[in-house]
């Protein structure tokens, strides 16, 4: 039984399918962490666009509501956290120091040389974490 489950969520239909199967694993003493990174390399653009942190809070919000649909119509426990930096290497840091039990993450789909090319942050995680890791395709 996994207590503690991260689901790394970036607000596309990969998350929305990755919160799907954490709701088949999840048991009713479990609780799904939601993990949303702020990218670096996209939060400037985001900062510059929004007109208060309280406004760029509720776009982040807005973009894992599908997600938190799932889970609550599941009646899953729940909760969000939203973290700053690189995805990849913040959700490791984030699941290890956390001790959570599973991570569960979407594939974006990548092909082998894309993957070669740029890395994939589910690949990164599945690699890292201390736990065991689930990719959703």
């Amino acid at each position: 039984m996994y207590k503690h489950i991260l689901l790394a969520v970036d607000g596309s239909e990969n998350s929305v399918r990755a919160a799907k199967e954490a709701v088949k694993i999840a048991s009713e003493n479990s609780l799904i962490e939601m993990v949303y990174v702020g990218d670096f390399e996209k939060a400037k653009t985001e900062v510059l666009h929004a007109v208060s942190s309280e406004s760029l809070l509720l776009e982040r919000k807005r973009k894992v509501a599908l997600v938190e649909e799932v889970l609550r119509v599941a009646g899953s426990n729940f909760k969000l956290t939203i973290l700053h930096g690189t995805p990849g290497p913040i959700i490791v840091k984030y699941a290890n120091e956390k001790q959570v039990d599973l991570v569960i993450i979407g594939s974006r789909g990548l092909n082998t040389l894309q993957e070669m090319v740029l890395g994939s942050v589910s690949h990164k995680v599945m690699k890292n974490v201390h736990c065991p890791a689930l990719i959703v395709k």
